[in-house]
């Protein structure tokens, strides 16, 4: 795999001659909509290929990997079309991969809300080893708000992918709310009623495990916290159901902040199964334009983990989106939410480069808009996403987790896929 940041007058054409490779097959890997109108700055993903194979009567993807020297999912990786492994037919040609150093095998999580676009989930499941679907809202007398999540558990088990109920502190039609969460935290009676429809829910829907990501958590809860995810994973562990917790992203033990102080990180490292750091949203909705994700603040988030949580728990967290800040920024006032094919959609549109910060490891640009408004746009790219996914091969962790998998970003996959084998518990 390589990574090509287009330049200025180079064609899908010249690329594809640059690297020996077809332009359709740049094309088809990336799933480009518009090939003949590249963006100065964008990134492409070159599968480079040691030629194909035609496909027999009788012939899997797993004999096919045999007889090659590959693995399977090295398969995957360099044929992205192929979106059911078990579904190959006799005459079909397939793309048999360079040998290339692999980062091992990881384990993914992806978040999706019920109502993801189907052919999203079908296509996105494949990379993932767990499917967190968000998410049970709890009530105060720690009853839960049902969600149809049915057809995505069905989608999860059929792929393969283990499907994760979530329950949340949010309000419902709100926010996550720290009194909601210490109305749980401080009565064993909603206790008793939360855990027993928690129980229930897991085998009535058959998901695989549980991931809590209760937050803003009052600090004077802490230890109430503590309490809850002892006693939840003393009951749900015997019964076979591994239990995952969401944590914000600290730099150290005794960090300030409504956010940050009852998340206890060693606590949640001895007894959870793995713990998830959400690791973004430096850039939000509401603050002034930076990265998302920058990998030197990451950094700084997996240093102190590692230090307080066994590494193979560690999920870290990444972000499948951007925003768009008008400027200049005015407290208070809102970025909107990009996709990061639509960042690059829209760079297209302005005619505008992209380009790259070394530091923050993101792609960003601006543009003016019709009302002579200046924008500033960071979102990912293959760049920012194989930067972070050697971040996560650096500090040794366990797995990396996408919030969310609803808005399709193919190049993603394909960094992911070539550089790990993702672990399959189905």
């Amino acid at each position: 795999m390589k990574i090509h940041v287009v330049s200025s007058g180079q064609s899908i054409y010249s690329i594809a001659r640059k690297y020996g490779v077809s332009p359709q097959k740049i094309i088809a890997d990336n799933e480009l909509t518009n090939p003949n109108q590249l963006v100065v700055g964008q990134t492409l993903v070159i599968l480079e290929s040691s030629g194909t194979h035609t496909v027999t009567a009788g012939e899997s993807l797993y004999l096919i990997a045999q007889k090659h020297g590959v693995t399977v999912n090295a398969l995957l990786a360099a044929n992205p079309r192929i979106t059911d492994p078990s579904r190959i037919y006799a005459g079909q040609t397939i793309a048999i991969p360079a040998a290339a150093a692999s980062y091992g095998t990881i384990e993914v999580n992806g978040y999706a809300f019920p109502n993801i676009n189907r052919d999203i989930l079908r296509k996105s499941l494949r990379h993932l080893t767990y499917l967190s679907i968000f998410s049970y809202q709890v009530n105060a007398d720690g009853t839960l708000n049902t969600i149809p999540d049915e057809p995505l558990i069905q989608a999860a088990r059929e792929a393969q992918t283990a499907p994760l109920m979530v329950i949340t502190n949010i309000q419902q039609g709100g926010s996550f709310n720290s009194t909601l969460a210490r109305s749980i935290l401080t009565n064993q009676t909603a206790q008793n009623t939360l855990i027993s429809q928690v129980i229930r829910t897991l085998r009535e829907k058959n998901y695989y495990g549980l991931d809590i990501d209760f937050e803003y958590i009052y600090p004077s809860d802490r230890e109430n916290y503590n309490n809850f995810l002892r006693r939840i994973v003393n009951t749900l562990r015997p019964l076979g159901y591994p239990v995952t917790t969401a944590l914000a992203p600290k730099l150290t033990a005794d960090q300030k902040g409504l956010l940050y102080e009852a998340h206890d990180y060693p606590v949640h490292g001895a007894l959870a199964n793995h713990v998830i750091l959400m690791t973004y949203e430096w850039g939000y909705t509401y603050s002034p334009p930076k990265a998302v994700a920058p990998v030197n603040e990451v950094r700084k988030v997996l240093t102190y983990a590692v230090s307080a949580i066994p590494r193979q728990k560690i999920f870290m967290g990444i972000p499948n989106y951007g925003y768009d800040w008008t400027l200049p920024y005015v407290s208070g006032t809102a970025a909107r939410t990009v996709s990061n094919s639509g960042a690059v959609d829209l760079a297209r549109t302005e005619k505008i480069a992209i380009h790259y910060d070394s530091t923050a490891q993101s792609p960003y640009f601006t543009y003016y808009d019709d009302a002579s408004k200046k924008h500033e746009v960071w979102f990912e790219d293959a760049r920012s996403i194989y930067a972070k996914l050697t971040l996560a091969k650096e500090f040794r962790i366990g797995g990396i987790s996408y919030w969310t998998i609803g808005r399709y970003f193919p190049q993603n996959w394909l960094v992911l896929r070539s550089l790990y084998n993702v672990k399959k518990l189905l």
